[in-house]
C-alpha cells in the first residue's frame, strides 16, 4: 500500500506531555502542566449552562453551518455571516486552506520556527515551504517578502508568533499587506490575540476591508478556556471563505463546542480578567527571569520562551520528575523552553523547579 510519497517522512504532531501519562509514570501526585498554553484559570461561568442545554440533544447532529454562532460571532467582529468559517480548532482551518488552495510545486512561506502545522499540512498537499529565520525572535517580514515569487500562493504569519511569543505591529503588518501581491494569500495566525496588551498590536479583523487576500484565524481553545471542545475559526472575504467552505468536512464542530463558544464570547468580564492575570503572571515570571540570569523573548501571548543555558531536552527530563511539563524541541533554539503562564500558585513552584535545577540541587539527566 502507497501513501503519497510526501508523507512518508511527515513528522508526527507531538503535543504537550499529559498530566496522567507523567504522574504514572515517575509515580507524582502533583503534575503542573504548563506545555500547551491551556488557560489557567478555566473558562466562563456561561459555559457549563450552555452544555447541560445541550445535553438532550446528544443523539442530533450538530447544525453543520453552525448558525447561531456564525450571527453571535458576526455581530462581535463587525464582519458578515458569510465571511466566517468554523473548524475542528484553527488548526483544521489551516488544513482546508492548504487543501483548498495548493497543489504539488506551489510555493508557501512562513517563519523557520512558528507554528508546525502549516509546514506539515504544506507538506501534505506537495507544497514547497520556504522557511525564513526570525530576526529577533521576530516575524522578519521584509526578508518574507523577498521570497515571494510566482510560484507563492500563501504567506503564513503567527501573530503573536508560537513559540516565541513576539509581535509584528499594526504599522509593520500594514506595511508588509500594502507590498504583497493581491494574488498571494495571507493567512495572519492571531490564536492569542486576545492576551495581547501592547497598543502596537495589529487587529487583523479590521484590515479585512482593506486587504481581500487577507484571512484571520481565531481560536477558542486559549484565553476562552475551551481547548478540549476543538473549535476555531477563520474570517475573510465571502469568496476565499466560500472556497475553504466547499473542502470542509459536514458537521466538523461539535453541538456542546458551538453551545460553548456562543456562551463564552460574550463573556468580555471573564476575558478581560484572564488577560490581566496573565498579564500579572508575565510580569511575574520576566522578573523572575531576570534574577536568574535567564534571557527571554517578549512575550504577549500566554506563554514564554526563556534559554536555561542548557539542553532544552536534558531541562524537561529535569523539571519533569519535578512534575513540572514545559515544551522543549525546537530546533533553531536548543537551550529554550517554553512555558505557559499559569496561575500565581503554578507560576512559583515552576520557578522553584527552575532554580533547584539550574543550582544543581536536583541532577539533569
Amino acid at each position: 500500500m502507497l501513501p503519497k510519497p510526501q508523507i512518508v517522512n511527515l513528522p508526527v504532531y507531538q503535543p504537550g506531555k499529559p498530566i496522567e501519562e507523567v504522574k504514572r509514570e515517575l509515580g507524582l501526585d502533583e503534575v503542573i502542566k504548563l506545555a500547551s498554553n491551556e488557560n489557567p484559570f478555566g473558562c466562563s461561568p456561561r459555559v457549563r449552562a450552555a452544555i447541560e442545554a445541550e445535553l438532550q440533544n446528544i443523539t442530533l447532529y450538530p447544525d453543520g453551518s453552525a448558525a447561531e454562532l456564525t450571527e453571535v460571532l458576526a455581530g462581535h467582529h463587525g464582519v458578515g455571516r458569510d465571511q466566517i468559517i468554523f473548524g475542528c480548532g484553527s488548526d483544521e482551518i489551516i488544513a482546508l486552506i492548504a487543501r483548498a488552495f495548493f497543489v504539488p510545486g506551489d510555493e508557501t512561506v512562513m517563519a523557520d520556527c512558528t507554528f508546525s502545522v502549516y509546514k506539515s499540512n504544506a507538506d501534505i498537499e506537495g507544497a514547497v515551504s520556504i522557511e525564513v529565520p526570525l530576526k529577533g525572535g521576530t516575524h522578519d517580514l521584509d526578508a518574507m517578502l523577498a521570497k515571494i515569487g510566482k510560484k507563492t500562493k500563501a504567506v503564513w504569519i503567527c501573530n503573536p508568533n508560537n513559540p516565541t511569543g513576539t509581535i509584528v505591529s499594526d504599522s509593520e503588518l500594514v506595511d508588509f499587506l500594502d507590498r504583497v501581491p493581491g494574488n498571494v494569500l495571507v493567512i495572519l495566525d492571531e490564536a492569542y490575540a486576545e492576551y495581547v496588551t501592547d497598543p502596537a498590536y495589529s487587529n487583523g479583523v479590521a484590515l479585512l476591508s482593506k486587504y481581500p487576500n487577507l484571512i484571520v484565524l481565531r481560536t477558542f481553545s486559549k484565553i476562552y478556556g475551551l481547548a478540549s471542545l476543538r473549535i476555531g475559526y477563520g474570517i475573510g472575504q465571502a469568496g476565499v471563505i466560500k472556497l475553504i467552505n466547499q473542502v470542509r468536512e459536514p458537521f466538523n464542530t461539535s453541538r456542546f463546542g458551538q453551545a460553548a463558544a456562543k456562551a463564552s464570547v460574550t463573556d468580555h468580564e471573564f476575558v478581560a480578567e484572564c488577560r490581566t492575570k496573565n498579564r500579572d503572571g508575565i510580569q511575574y515570571l520576566n522578573g523572575q527571569f531576570d534574577r536568574l540570569g535567564l534571557s527571554y523573548f517578549p512575550a504577549h501571548g500566554n506563554f514564554i520562551m526563556v534559554d536555561v543555558k542548557t539542553p532544552a531536552a536534558e531541562m524537561f527530563q529535569a523539571l519533569l520528575k519535578q512534575g513540572i511539563i514545559v515544551r522543549p524541541g525546537f530546533a533553531k533554539y536548543p537551550t529554550h523552553i517554553r512555558v505557559t503562564v499559569g496561575s500565581a500558585e503554578q507560576n512559583a513552584k515552576f520557578i522553584a523547579a527552575l532554580e533547584r535545577v539550574l543550582s544543581g540541587s536536583e541532577a539533569r539527566v
